[in-house]
């Protein structure tokens, strides 16, 4: 029965019974060290796969013959001028230079007989540094980078004919980082480098070698970087081990071979696209990507050929590779490649509309976003989205920012008014103290608004496409609960460059190998970022509920930005006021004509100037020139463009002013003077007349009274009175100043009592001393111009004052100068002065330093202990205030001990507070209950000369009863824009001049019932926290446009106003003007809403922090 059942399933071969030859395992770690010997240089190079990557080269006069045109003067002609002059023999071997000077080489190249029938041939330059190639009739085709970096062209297949043919390489000495010498990029750089010419040659390439070469490159990563107790990695050493026994030097079969058993691991497809058509889901998405830094090793100059060398290749590599998309950003960027290279261009436009060549971003540049202004942040993405409009007939949805340093707390509500609802930087993960949370995550402004971020966890935007880049796309995803997805980001970047087709071959093979061996996450090649971001939209839309990260994204690195290179910031704050005061009074210029009968337009809006001022601003805030990080060579250029900026925007201003009927006062000889308030709301001060001393019988200053607009000037002679501005020293060296609101005793220079009469409080502590300047060490780890760490803290010095005198005696104004040595060859000057109150107008100390400054590596700020207690501090951002910690309760709190401030600084308590307001500053911090204002740095890399020289800076404390709120806001508005006196022939009185009050922003509603009845401003109102920012006209008025973009019949007015306190505010513009239309817009100045406007008015209502933009349909 069962029992008998007999085993009857023998193997079909018997294993064999006796044993042959003994069978060792493999030495792990020396069978994985020996894979370096198959593609490295060195003793094994003539053995190893290296001898086979060519099949034969040719090079001297015979075949490549060489020409040279030195351009003198470090000049950059075009192509044509260039290629005028006379050329002169030359030669691989010699050396091009020096730094920065160009070098046009003519090329007769004739293929020889034996390479003509060769599959694959190419022509390979290398002098160490970066070129392009045009062709004999002045087309860019090609960049070269040099030091063995994308140094190959290919050939055109129609030079295998036997003839000579010609073409160029403009030759700029410098490499893909700039001219610093050495190793340390980031050292100035070496005026006087060379770099030697060391390869032209014409090279017949082993196509099946090279796919070799990258084959075994991803196998040997995952040999290496798949953990040890995987089967994968075994397998990997397997194969790869395999692929080096077969080889053998000299045969193409076994070259052959060697793929064969690639394929093992990598799978069949890994040649074509057809590698990424398999049903397997991918979780990493590739997207090709060059960061041309708009300015940073280099000028801007180098950076238009640095444009069009990296985009040139990525042209070529989009034609050979149907799965590579490319994004690029910054429209900056995009305008001069159609300015110095109208070819090129037409040639990425044609990727474009193919949907390979992906413009990204929608800004002008890739800028700063804790430096400029809110209107700056407007503009940028105003002019980037209108320039991607116009040329490429797409607006952008995402926010491309890779390499910023910190983000400001409204860009997400911005890029939602500018019609992008996505956002991608990385630049958190360089975070020195904290690591940021998130990958995928909702970015949350301070009014709510809301764009989907992304972080490549590969933590980087210059990915080489390695194996562990697309390994760590998953292994540092730390969002991995909420989508398992991510950008790999890669390409050659900082310098330019972009992918090479390295990086596309190897991420074919990391498809291969995810799809035929697993373990490495799957690779996709073909999207572009709007579909990734389109697909986590969709979870978000099915439920997935991404986390929220609310307010700034603060950089724990970098902080040093907020100081550097002053004069540079300085120039930004001023030109950003420029602006806004041309842009309001031409916009009332160009619609006079609106409201006086049978008048013919006599000023046109001068669109095209003001355009070009604000490129050249956005430009100077790219993310390495404003936070001045940049060489030296920069701010010459920066300096330059500010100088042209101030002169044509003040030429601009004097024109509309003119035709407002104002001219200078100084050339008004003093008659029917008025003060301009381009501010919107009524101010009474104190103003020194432009030219003009005292005398024992008349004033240097006049009063000034505006309710809006224009400001009555009244002498102040008879007023002397009614002025309380006293001075005197009641013992030696010991000052004392007053005025209706403030004692204020000075010191050696410094506060060491301000008695606030009114509340009856003492603001300085006992002991301690205000507007103390200190010197700090300033040694970062590394990145001298970008860093200042924690430890510089500990290095305080208090630099003490040597005489002190009175240079205003008063009554309008008192002042004590002190001058204080800072070391043997820096000095500082500071004036502190107290004005006389007027009209109960809140009023301020102000100090005025000048500062000679000629350190290295040290920290100049100022002090303002203060007796208030809390535990936030609150900041001018853009558009609104950030809170941040007083205290070091936790490693978050610790990292902010130097933050980013604009116009002013608070701290308060309950009933009573301190803002210090500044002209020209940005760095700040406040530690317990000391407020420190940052000055001047003086790093000395990569601008070995930054900041040296003179510095003017202007700062003041402004005490405060009750809560922060619009006094602060407003004083700090004024401090900034202080009122300008001019003549006029009318008084004031005509239709003209009264345009200047047409408009008003009333910050509360009238039929509530809570308007005063003096008309003044009630600064406890819970709704003057309303900001009317700017006015100018609408982009699409038919008169005005400028691009090639659908225009508006008629004019309009663009209104832009914002809560600047952080509540829900309410309140009515007002205006005589003939208004037909009202519309809430966004930053586009897309139509949006429509507005009830009647009786000349409109109601607004904004909630906390809202930035809201208004069209007036004349």
């Amino acid at each position: 029965m069962g029992g008998e059942s007999r085993y009857d399933n023998a193997p079909a071969v018997a294993y064999p019974k006796l044993v042959g030859q003994p069978v060792g395992q493999h030495i792990h770690n020396i069978y994985r060290d020996r894979l370096g010997q198959f593609t490295g240089g060195g003793q094994y190079a003539s053995k190893n796969l290296l001898s086979m990557m060519d099949e034969g080269r040719a090079s001297g006069d015979e075949h490549v013959k060489l020409s040279v045109y030195s351009v003198p003067d470090l000049a950059r002609p075009s192509f044509k001028e260039a290629t005028s002059n006379s050329f002169k023999p030359t030669h691989v071997g010699e050396s091009f230079g020096p730094s920065w000077s160009t070098h046009w080489f003519k090329i007769h190249l004739k293929v020889p007989t034996e390479l003509r029938e060769k599959a694959h041939l190419e022509f390979h330059w290398d002098a160490n540094n970066e070129g392009l190639i045009w062709t004999q009739d002045g087309e860019p085709v090609h960049g070269l980078t040099g030091g063995g970096e994308r140094t190959e062209w290919i050939l055109p297949k129609s030079w295998r004919d036997g003839k000579t043919h010609l073409f160029y390489i403009e030759m700029a000495c410098n490499g893909m980082f700039g001219n610093a010498p050495g190793g340390d990029s980031i050292q100035p750089p070496n005026p006087d480098k060379y770099f030697q010419l060391q390869k032209a040659d014409i090279v017949a390439v082993n196509l099946e070698a090279r796919a070799l070469f990258v084959d075994f490159w991803i196998i040997g990563d995952a040999a290496r970087e798949f953990p040890d107790d995987s089967w994968e990695e075994h397998k990997a050493l397997e194969v790869a081990n395999s692929i080096v026994n077969a080889f053998v030097p000299g045969s193409q079969e076994s070259i052959i071979r060697c793929r064969k058993i690639a394929q093992e691991y990598l799978g069949d497809h890994v040649d074509s696209a057809k590698v990424y058509e398999s049903d397997q889901t991918p979780i990493v998405y590739g997207v090709g990507h060059c960061h041309i830094d708009t300015c940073w090793l280099w000028p801007w100059a180098e950076t238009k050929r640095k444009v069009a060398r990296s985009w040139a290749n990525q042209c070529d590599l989009l034609d050979r590779y149907p799965e590579h998309r490319f994004v690029c950003s910054q429209a900056q960027q995009y305008k001069w490649l159609k300015e110095y290279y109208p070819a090129l261009f037409d040639r990425v436009k044609a990727h474009v509309k193919r949907g390979t060549f992906q413009p990204i971003g929608g800004s002008w540049v890739e800028h700063d976003t804790n430096l400029p202004s809110g209107e700056s942040l407007v503009r940028q993405f105003l002019y980037g989205q209108r320039f991607f409009e116009s040329h490429f007939g797409e607006r952008h949805t995402t926010f491309w920012l890779p390499d910023t340093f910190g983000y400001s707390s409204q860009i997400p509500q911005i890029c939602r008014l500018a019609g992008m609802s996505r956002f991608l930087t990385q630049k958190l993960s360089w975070n020195n103290v904290n690591r940021f949370p998130h990958t995928t995550f909702n970015w949350v402004a301070l009014d709510g608004s809301q764009v989907l971020a992304h972080m490549p966890p590969c933590e980087t935007y210059t990915a080489e496409a390695h194996f562990g880049d697309v390994k760590r796309s998953v292994t540092q995803h730390k969002s991995l609960d909420q989508d398992n997805t991510s950008l790999l980001v890669f390409g050659k970047g900082d310098g330019g460059g972009g992918p090479t087709f390295h990086h596309i071959e190897k991420l074919r093979r990391c498809r291969g190998l995810s799809d035929k061996t697993g373990l490495l996450p799957r690779v996709h090649m073909g999207d572009s970022v709007d579909d990734f971001f389109a697909r986590l939209e969709k979870k978000a839309r099915e439920g997935t509920k991404f986390t929220t990260w609310d307010g700034e994204l603060y950089f724990e690195f970098h902080r040093g930005t907020y100081t550097t290179h002053a004069k540079n910031k300085r120039g930004n704050r001023k030109s950003e006021i420029l602006m806004h005061d041309l842009e309001y009074m031409a916009t009332l210029a160009s619609i006079l004509d609106s409201i006086e009968e049978n008048k013919k337009p006599a000023y046109r809006y001068p669109k095209q100037d003001i355009d070009d001022l604000w490129e050249m601003i956005l430009l100077c805030q790219f993310h390495d020139c404003l936070p001045g990080t940049s060489i030296h060579m920069c701010y010459d250029d920066s300096d330059k463009v500010y100088a042209e900026v101030f002169e044509r925007g003040q030429a601009l201003l004097n024109q509309a002013l003119s035709t407002l009927g104002f001219t200078d006062a100084t050339r008004g000889n003093g008659r029917n003077m008025v003060a301009i308030n381009t501010l919107p709301w009524p101010r009474t001060e104190l103003v020194r007349v432009p030219g003009e001393t005292k005398t024992a019988s008349s004033s240097a200053y006049k009063l000034v009274r505006s309710e809006g607009g224009i400001g009555g000037v009244e002498d102040v002679s008879s007023m002397e009175r009614k002025l309380h501005a006293k001075i005197d020293e009641p013992k030696s060296g010991v000052f004392r100043l007053s005025n209706n609101d403030f004692v204020v005793q000075v010191e050696n220079g410094a506060i060491t009592s301000l008695m606030d009469l009114k509340a009856k409080r003492e603001i300085i502590p006992q002991g301690s001393k205000a507007n103390q300047l200190v010197l700090f060490d300033d040694k970062p780890l590394y990145w001298q111009a970008w860093d200042v760490e924690v430890y510089h803290l500990e290095t305080r010095q208090e630099l003490e004052s040597g005489k002190s005198r009175i240079v205003d005696a008063g009554p309008e104004r008192v002042s004590v100068v002190s001058e204080t040595k800072i070391s043997e060859h820096s000095w500082a000057k500071t004036t502190i002065s107290l004005a006389a109150s007027v009209n109960d107008r809140p009023s301020y100390v102000e100090i005025e330093t000048e500062v000679e400054w000629r350190e290295s590596m040290k920290f100049l700020k100022v002090e303002f202990p203060v007796d208030i207690r809390n535990t936030e501090a609150s900041y001018e951002t853009q558009f609104g205030v950030t809170r941040r910690p007083t205290h070091y309760n936790t490693s978050w709190d610790m990292a902010k001990f130097e933050v980013c401030c604009h116009k002013w600084a608070d701290l308060s308590e309950h009933g009573y507070g301190v803002s210090i307001l500044n002209d020209s500053k940005y760095g700040f911090a406040t530690s317990g209950n000391l407020m420190r204002l940052s000055l001047i740095r003086a790093p000395k890399a990569p601008d070995a000369h930054a900041d040296m020289g003179r510095h003017h800076i202007r700062y003041a404390i402004f005490p405060h009863q009750g809560p922060l709120d619009s006094r602060t806001v407003r004083a700090a508005f004024n401090f900034n824009n202080p009122m300008q006196m001019y003549s006029t022939s009318n008084n004031g009185s005509s239709k003209a001049t009264s345009l200047l009050s047409a408009i008003k922003a009333i910050s509360r509603d009238p039929e509530q019932g809570d308007e005063d009845d003096d008309g003044e401003d009630n600064d406890n109102d819970n709704h003057t926290s309303l900001i009317l920012d700017t006015v100018k006209r609408g982009e699409d008025d038919e008169d005005v446009s400028r691009d090639d973009l659908p225009k508006r019949k008629g004019r309009s007015l663009i209104l832009r106003v914002y809560d600047s306190l952080g509540g829900k505010s309410r309140g009515v513009i007002e205006t005589w003007l003939p208004v037909k239309k009202v519309w809430k817009c966004n930053v586009l100045e897309d139509d949006e809403e429509e507005i009830i406007f009647k009786d000349g008015k409109f109601k607004l209502e904004l909630r906390a922090f809202e930035i809201a933009t208004y069209r007036l349909q004349l």
